[in-house]
C-alpha cells in the first residue's frame, strides 16, 4: 500500500499513452483510406507504426505491469476473481493485448512492407490491394478503441455485477462490425492509387 499512489499514477499514464496511441492509429488509418497517391499513403501507414510502437505498446506494457502489481498488492492476488469490474478490465485488457500484437499490429507492419514494395514498383501491387481489403484485421482494428472505452468505463464506475461488461462488450463488437462494413465502402481503395509522376 506504500506505493499505491505511484502505482495508480503509472496505471493512469499507461491508459493515457495507450488511448492516445489508439486514437492516433485510428486517425492515421482513416487518413490512409482517403488518399489516392502512394507516397502520402505510405506516410500515413508509417504514422500508424509510429503511434503503435511509440504510444500503444509502451502504454500497454505500463498498464500490464502496474495493473498486475495493483492486483497483487491491493486486491489480494487471485482474490480479484471475485470482483466483476476488475475481472472484466483484466480480461478485456488481456484480449486487447494479445489481439493487438498478433493480428492488428502485425497486419499494419505487413501493410507497411507491401507499401514500400508498391512504391518501388510505381503502382499498387495485387498483394497490397488484397491486404488493404482484408476484413479480419480491419475488424480488430476498429474494435480496439471501443474495447478500451469499456475498460475505462469499468474502472471508472466499478459496477458490482456483469451488466456493464456484457452490454459494453456487445456494443463494442456491434460498433466494430458496423465500422468494418461502412468505412471501406466510404473510401474505396485499390488500383486507382498511384505514384505521382515527376514533372
Amino acid at each position: 500500500m506504500e506505493y499505491y499512489g505511484l502505482l495508480r499514477l503509472f496505471h493512469i499514464l499507461g491508459a493515457v499513452l495507450m488511448g492516445a496511441g489508439l486514437i492516433g492509429v485510428w486517425m492515421a488509418d482513416l487518413r490512409s483510406r482517403q488518399l489516392r497517391e502512394l507516397a502520402p499513403f505510405a506516410e500515413a501507414v508509417r504514422n500508424i507504426a509510429v503511434f503503435y510502437d511509440g504510444f500503444v505498446v509502451p502504454g500497454a506494457l505500463l498498464l500490464m505491469v502496474s495493473g498486475t502489481w495493483l492486483i497483487v498488492t491491493v486486491y489480494g492476488g487471485w482474490g480479484f476473481l471475485q470482483i466483476p469490474w476488475l475481472v472484466g478490465m483484466a480480461g478485456l485488457f488481456a484480449f486487447e493485448f494479445i489481439e493487438g500484437n498478433t493480428v492488428t499490429r502485425l497486419y499494419f507492419m505487413r501493410l507497411r512492407r507491401l507499401t514500400r514494395v508498391a512504391l518501388a514498383a510505381g503502382h499498387v501491387t495485387p498483394e497490397l490491394e488484397c491486404a488493404r481489403g482484408e476484413t479480419v484485421p480491419t475488424f480488430t482494428h476498429f474494435l480496439d478503441l471501443p474495447i478500451l472505452f469499456v475498460i475505462i468505463a469499468l474502472g471508472a464506475t466499478r459496477p458490482t455485477d456483469w451488466t456493464l461488461f456484457l452490454v459494453g462488450s456487445s456494443v463494442a463488437v456491434v460498433l466494430a462490425i458496423l465500422l468494418t462494413l461502412v468505412v471501406p465502402r466510404l473510401y474505396p481503395w485499390g488500383r486507382e492509387t498511384t505514384v505521382p509522376t515527376q514533372s
